[in-house]
């Protein structure tokens, strides 16, 4: 699998030579689906949908970069929508772009429509932000869970063996300092990171890279 996990999107040239490597074209000659599922289970999820499926992120750019194309995959919709209506088109594209807003929530979604058993089949990078970066982790760690799946727990994907602390030191999140993320980390089973707006975690195959013009720090267990 190919993966870009980004804290807060593409925020600076480093991340964005990432994702063109992955790609393996340029930006331009490259389609895109965007996912904003996350964003639902969130206060004021309506407004980050539209922000994120329009190109009007706050920070970091997403649908913003100069794709060829771009679609939007809501994952809510699929489990009514009979799998060859969106199935080419999600193996079609050269990249999924996965919104923030609420991990468990898009981890459930992701199960119930059946793209997460259909992630590892596919050739599209995977570009995550916030949210959409920690749901292929094995945890997101007690702290992070706001929307809970019946039975609890805080357990995601687990297509990669690390787990993510985002948002680090950033000055709307006063808890997020690297003091908690130091103790969210000692509570966790397997290795994890915490990044900053500046930072993503570059997955390609077996090889796994920190892209970073910002600070980052990795836990080992």
């Amino acid at each position: 699998m190919k993966l870009l996990l980004t804290d807060s999107g593409i925020t600076n040239p480093s991340i964005q030579e990432a994702l063109v490597d992955l790609l393996g074209k340029p930006i331009s000659e490259s389609t895109a689906l965007c996912i904003p599922t996350a964003a639902y289970a969130q206060n004021g999820g309506t407004g980050h949908a539209w922000r994120l499926i329009s190109g009007n992120q706050p920070i970091g750019a997403m649908v913003e970069l100069p794709w060829q194309s771009v679609g939007v995959l809501e994952l809510t919709a699929l489990p009514s929508v009979d799998e060859s209506v969106w199935l080419p088109s999600v193996r079609e594209a050269d990249a999924l772009l996965v919104g923030g807003g609420d991990p468990m929530y898009l981890c459930h979604w992701m199960r119930e429509s059946g793209l997460a058993g259909l992630l590892p089949t596919l050739s599209a990078v995977y570009v995550g932000m916030s949210a959409g970066s920690m749901v292929l982790t094995p945890r997101i760690g007690e702290d992070f869970v706001r929307w809970s799946l019946p039975g609890g727990g805080d357990e995601t994907l687990g297509l990669v063996d690390f787990s993510l602390f985002p948002h680090l030191d950033f000055e709307g999140l006063p808890d997020n300092t690297m003091a908690n993320a130091e103790k969210w980390a000692a509570g966790l089973s397997v290795p994890s990171y915490a990044t900053d707006v500046q930072t993503a975690v570059k997955v390609n195959g077996d090889q796994v890279e920190v892209v970073s013009e910002g600070h980052w720090k990795h836990f080992t267990v």
